[in-house]
């Protein structure tokens, strides 16, 4: 059995949230100009979100092969990747729109796809020397960190943005410096190879994913994760079009996404306290709710207060719903199984957030008539996926009950 010492976790998580903060800062600057940009470069204008695509594209297709590579080199190797990734990414789209090439725009939003896969595994990293008491504590922590990116990312991206006579070369001139400087951090990770891992043997090699997909806890965390955060992405890609088309500036969706982005992490300085209490069921329950009551208001109008209530519930919602399907799935498989199942979750997970990226330009720009017509079709859609996921946490729920 190993002996897993809290305190050098804790010295993990400081570090991952530092982390969290500096380089996760670049997500929402990209997300803020990406589909404007795109728009901009795009023959046609329901191509405008692709760059989104890309990214979300890129993180689906890394996470197969980075989740093992970590295993085999230490998280820290495959994080140190993930931001040389994000800076070549930056560096590349920064060229696509000097030279007004689209296509290499799409190039550097791919690498920066694996750049977002390796910031998704700094909540399991997160676990790897923590006890079963504190593992959600630890997620949630580091999960937190985004919130100083969400003030950071947006404000620094309404100095830069405009700082070149190129529409938002500034913004990836300096998510090329974040990358640079946030590697450093992971110097100070104390995550030795094979982490909470066993070598692997005959006797220790788990399940495959294909039975590990059957377990019914690791089927219904990984639609919860990924319904969570496919919904999320569907709205806040589209945010940015709907706001500026509706009549608003570049700044006022800077602040929506900021806001939006705060509403995403703050909640995680409690979010672990209360899935400990309540149970990570109803506490993704929860998260599914309040995604539900987010297209509600999106639907009810588009006047600045119906864009900010909006964005803030969708943030709060993927905080419940993706933090305790992580949680959820943390519990549901044996350490000699983390790269399998966290490699094949990920890649689940950001297939469909790539498909919800792809439909949410299409849906924005070339569902109806303006702006309007096109917001309230995004919202719409949510509607299925949120029954899906429900639907998946009351089965699970009603297993033992099934199995008497």
């Amino acid at each position: 059995m190993i002996d897993v010492d809290d305190t050098r976790a804790k010295r993990n998580v400081a570090v991952l949230v530092l982390a969290q903060a500096i380089l996760g800062a670049q997500l929402p600057m990209i997300f803020v100009v990406g589909g404007l940009a795109g728009g901009q470069l795009a023959s046609n204008v329901c191509l405008a979100t692709l760059p989104i695509s890309f990214i979300v594209f890129g993180s689906m297709t890394t996470a197969p092969w980075i989740s093992p590579l970590m295993q085999r080199n230490g998280r820290r190797f495959g994080f140190f990747l993930g931001a040389f990734a994000g800076a070549c990414g930056a560096a590349v789209s920064a060229y696509g729109l000097y030279t007004s090439s689209f296509i290499t725009l799409l190039a550097g939003s791919y690498l920066t796809g694996i750049y977002m896969s390796a910031q998704g595994f700094y909540r399991f990293a997160a676990t790897d020397t923590a006890s079963e008491a504190f593992r959600p504590k630890a997620i949630s922590y580091v999960m937190a960190g985004g919130l100083l990116s969400a003030i950071v990312g947006p404000q620094l991206n309404k100095l830069v943005q405009d700082a070149y006579v190129v529409p938002f070369l500034g913004t990836y001139i300096a998510i090329i410096a974040l990358n640079l400087v946030g590697m450093l951090l992971f110097l100070w990770l104390d995550l030795p190879k094979g982490s909470r891992t066993e070598p692997e043997t005959a006797s220790t090699t788990g399940r495959s994913r294909m039975e590990l997909i059957r377990d019914p806890r690791i089927l219904v965390a990984v639609i919860c994760a990924m319904v969570s955060y496919a919904l999320m992405n569907l709205v806040m890609t589209s945010t940015p079009l709907a706001v500026v088309g509706c009549g608003f500036t570049t700044d006022n969706a800077n602040d929506i996404v900021s806001a939006h982005v705060l509403a995403m992490f703050a909640p995680s300085f409690f979010t672990g306290h209360l899935i400990a209490r309540f149970g990570v069921e109803r506490i993704v329950s929860l998260g599914l709710v309040i995604l539900a009551l987010a297209g509600g208001v999106a639907l009810s109008g588009v006047e600045l207060t119906n864009f900010y209530l909006a964005l803030i519930l969708l943030g709060l919602g993927w905080n419940f719903g993706f933090i305790g399907a992580t949680t959820m799935l943390a519990g549901a498989h044996k350490p000699e199984e983390r790269g399998n199942v966290q490699g094949m979750n990920d890649m689940i997970v950001f297939g469909m957030v790539t498909v919800a990226s792809l439909a949410s330009g299409g849906l924005m720009n070339c569902s109806g008539g303006s702006p309007v017509e096109g917001w309230n079709a995004v919202n719409m859609a949510m509607v299925p996926f949120l029954v899906l996921a429900g639907g998946s946490l009351i089965w699970l729920v009603r297993q033992p009950k099934m199995a008497v």
